[in-house]
């Protein structure tokens, strides 16, 4: 299969343009998902930042290295958040960067949490190519944005964005 992805297509969805704040923290959380596929997991990575600017939590996917389904980039990185006294208000004011789309477990954590802003850089559409059909690497096909609408508590959502960038820890590591 070739990996390389043709973001002119338009089944696509489009390139959201970022301000330099959030291609700042977005870029971070590539980092980190390069970090992640350096380890060997799967390459996501994440960082959440308060409304003042301050990072409270950085995280890179860890499934192959702790053998657990459930860490990935935005779990660990909200786990992380544990005990650090954060009120829902202030959590509500943050916003989480995500080299990936969130999948649904993660968007439900993103939920739960109560954060109030999700910037995310490759998209499920385009990650679905680098994943190809094998089963054990499909995920449930429903957008972030499914989940975060059913919410009673509003959660914005932005992405994708940086595609190139966010795409470049995905090519070659899905086989």
């Amino acid at each position: 299969m070739n990996d390389q992805i043709d973001n002119n297509s338009t089944s696509y969805p489009p390139e959201t343009a970022l301000d330099e704040r959030d291609g700042r923290y977005l870029r971070k959380a590539i980092v980190w998902s390069h970090a992640a596929r350096r380890r060997g997991n799967r390459p996501f990575g994440c960082v959440i930042v308060s409304a003042a600017g301050e990072v409270l939590s950085e995280a890179a996917n860890s499934n192959a290295e702790t053998g657990d389904c459930t860490a990935h980039a935005e779990v660990n990185a909200l786990r992380a958040l544990a005990g650090r006294g954060l009120s829902r208000e202030e959590l509500a004011g943050a916003t989480l960067y995500a080299s990936g789309e969130p999948c649904v477990m993660c968007a439900g954590a993103i939920f739960w949490s109560n954060i109030g802003r999700v910037v995310f850089g490759i998209d499920a559409e385009r990650l679905r190519v680098f994943r190809g059909e094998r089963q054990d690497q499909r995920d449930a096909e429903l957008s972030c944005r499914d989940v975060f609408r059913a919410s009673p508590h509003p959660i914005e959502c932005i992405g994708p964005a940086l595609i190139d960038e966010a795409s470049a820890a995905h090519d070659g590591a899905w086989k």
